[in-house]
């Protein structure tokens, strides 16, 4: 699996709060566009934001990374910001998953 993280630092949890609420409505329009296999987006208290996205084909990374200047355009507008981001390859991910293991028993005799 490949990833895409992109880390972008503001002066305040308040700025970063805003630029995450645009970054997501602007991220989950590129769910199918881009295949994500994977989305994370975590706002630190210092005003760190971090954005995970995962994927299965690195074509579709590539495509992705083609598209970020887009992404964040409206918030370098808006916002004076620090902004880093790497590609890798995940060594390792967990999630858990919800799911239901109970087995429904119909006592009827």
């Amino acid at each position: 699996m490949y990833s895409s993280q992109l880390q972008l630092k503001f002066s305040n949890v308040s700025e970063a709060k805003i630029a995450a609420q645009s970054l997501c409505e602007l991220l989950k329009s590129r769910i199918s566009v881009f295949d994500f296999h994977g989305l994370q987006v975590t706002v630190g208290k210092d005003g760190d934001l971090s954005i995970s996205v995962r994927f299965q084909d690195v074509k579709a990374m590539n495509d992705f990374e083609k598209d970020i200047p887009k992404v964040i355009e409206d918030i370098k507008q808006a916002f004076l910001f620090k902004f880093t981001k790497f590609t890798g390859v995940c060594v390792f991910s967990f999630e858990r998953e919800a799911m239901s293991s109970s087995i429904s028993i119909d006592a009827k005799s």
